[in-house]
């Protein structure tokens, strides 16, 4: 889909999400509350929008999220929704501010996790989620360092992995895998 003439004139020519001087197309952002709205992306965003995958290109979405366009801070909020596992991602949402009835359409748009989604749970069966802080509960060899991670270590903004029995998180420094298995949620 084209772009008409005020997509052009809104967007001056750039990518609405990563402000890209390209070859600009039509993106229609829907939901079922009946809001309608487009945007003008580039092939990229477009791409992502619909996969987000391309982790470097995302980085946009931390400006775009403070976009004066309604429809661009929505889409924003949305994808890094689903890439909230990444510690950047999840910041942003942590910072982002949207008024009441953006948030509430870009929340709208959002698919709550089904009953096959993953779920990672500490050593006393309690849920964790991106961003929690956990303290390790045993000591733990570091597999590729020289240190121990010790009992008793708080780590904080965690991140999740595609496998239930891992989290990320930051180590004396250094990003680590552990087991969920050896942590508790502070």
């Amino acid at each position: 889909m084209t772009l008409d003439n005020d997509l052009k004139q809104r967007s001056d020519g750039r990518c609405e999400l990563c402000g890209a001087e390209a070859e600009l197309d039509t993106y229609q952002l829907t939901d079922s509350d009946g809001h309608d709205e487009r945007l003008a992306l580039c092939p990229i965003c477009i791409e992502q929008a619909t996969a987000p995958t391309d982790l470097n290109h995302l980085r946009c979405l931390t400006t775009s999220i403070w976009s004066t366009t309604a429809a661009a801070q929505v889409l924003s909020y949305r994808l890094l929704h689903e890439l909230r596992s990444e510690s950047w991602a999840q910041e942003q949402l942590d910072m982002a501010y949207l008024e009441d009835d953006i948030r509430q359409w870009a929340e709208a748009g959002i698919h709550q996790a089904d009953e096959h989604a993953i779920v990672h749970k500490d050593s006393n069966g309690v849920t964790l989620a991106a961003g929690d802080t956990v303290t390790i509960i045993k000591d733990l060899n570091v597999k590729g360092t020289s240190f121990v991670a010790k009992r008793g270590t708080a780590v904080r903004g965690i991140s999740l992995t595609d496998n239930p029995a891992h989290i990320e998180g930051r180590v004396n420094g250094t990003r680590i895998v552990i087991l969920t298995e050896f942590v508790k949620k502070n």
